[in-house]
């Protein structure tokens, strides 16, 4: 069984488990989790970097307190 789709899958998990406090901090958090899923898939770049920074910020911004720690 090939690592590629756990990679895949603990990248998307991690972006989705840091909102962050700020819409800046969701908009790196999220664009590093796309980055990363982007290297992994041989994707590019920079478009992975801006669909997580936006999918990141507008999943964190519908569901303020989601990620957030107790």
């Amino acid at each position: 069984m090939s690592a590629k789709p756990w990679i895949i899958a603990m990248a998307c998990a991690v972006g989705l488990a840091s909102c962050g406090e700020t819409l800046g901090e969701q908009l790196i958090y999220g664009a590093g989790a796309g980055a990363a899923g982007a290297v992994v898939t041989d994707g590019d770049v920079a478009t992975g970097a801006v669909v997580g920074a936006a999918a990141n910020a507008a999943y964190c911004q519908a569901n303020p307190g989601a990620c957030r720690n107790p």
